[in-house]
């Protein structure tokens, strides 16, 4: 069993947690270039998404764990990197709420199919690439470079849109499609 819950796919995915540690630490203490390590954290964090993925399908190691981990994975990192980005006043607060509100629905409808259907939901592609545009918006708040401001900006719209319309489509999967699984 323990084989099963600790695959190199489950590991890459509990890396993308303990990655907000050394985060934290060079976003929010007086550490010289925290900025630039910021980034640098936050581009290892992004490969380890990619590959927990890639290499749970391609090593046949996908689990229920894995299917678990991975969600909780991208929104913690999601979430605390906002966080300390909203902490230096690289991020405005209400993005931040954008995604912590969209997540906790996920997370509780998540923990309701499966307390009533018996069944680990996995995360779906608008999902990925929603978790990918906040990816990019924190990377360009991190940088913090002026010349790439509207990008930012436009980055944070679409990532708002990318995140409403994943969680749609969640809420549509999760509670629809239950719906018309109980009276089939």
């Amino acid at each position: 069993m323990l084989q099963r819950i600790w695959t190199l796919s489950n590991l890459l995915s509990a890396s993308r947690i303990l990655l907000l540690a050394p985060l934290g630490y060079v976003l929010l203490t007086d550490v010289p270039h925290g900025r630039e390590w910021g980034a640098c954290i936050m581009i290892i964090a992004g490969i380890t998404d990619f590959l927990d993925g890639y290499l749970a399908r391609r090593l046949h190691e996908v689990t229920d764990f894995g299917k678990i981990i991975d969600p909780i994975a991208d929104k913690l990192a999601a979430g605390g990197g906002s966080l300390m980005l909203v902490l230096i006043g690289a991020l405005p607060l209400w993005f931040l709420l954008v995604i912590v509100i969209r997540d906790l629905l996920i997370l509780v409808g998540g923990i309701y199919i499966k307390s009533k259907k018996n069944i680990v939901t996995q995360s779906n592609w608008p999902g990925k690439v929603a978790v990918t545009s906040i990816a990019l918006v924190m990377l360009l708040s991190v940088l913090g470079i002026e010349s790439l401001e509207g990008l930012r900006q436009a980055a944070i719209w679409v990532s708002v849109f990318l995140m409403t319309f994943s969680f749609v489509l969640y809420a549509q999967r999760l509670f629809v499609g239950s719906l018309f699984a109980k009276k089939g």
